[in-house]
């Protein structure tokens, strides 16, 4: 397995080990929506190297592979972006505030 293709695996598996019961069910209540409004925020959990997105009006992505910020806690979103931030950083280094 490429080391890429790995890694996503891990930091899609941190990610979703960061929700709670609440937050997984509200995730599992925005995949049935029909698309995210002009805006929100979101992470493409297919795409993590892409980071954190805003919406556009006509998303065609897939809603069962987005984890839409308004789904999780402000705190939640924070840890959420900052694994994201750490995949992000070359080997070695931090990655900054």
């Amino acid at each position: 397995m490429k080391k890429e293709i790995r890694t996503d695996y891990v930091t899609r598996d941190t990610i979703m080990k960061l929700l709670s019961d609440a937050e997984i069910a509200r995730v599992s209540t925005a995949e049935t929506a029909t698309g995210l409004d002009r805006g929100d925020e979101y992470i493409d959990l297919e795409e993590l190297s892409m980071g954190v997105r805003s919406a556009l009006p006509k998303v065609t992505v897939p809603m069962g592979r987005l984890l839409p910020r308004k789904a999780v806690e402000a705190g939640t979103w924070e840890q959420i972006v900052s694994v994201l931030a750490e995949q992000k950083a070359p080997s070695g280094a931090s990655p900054k505030a």
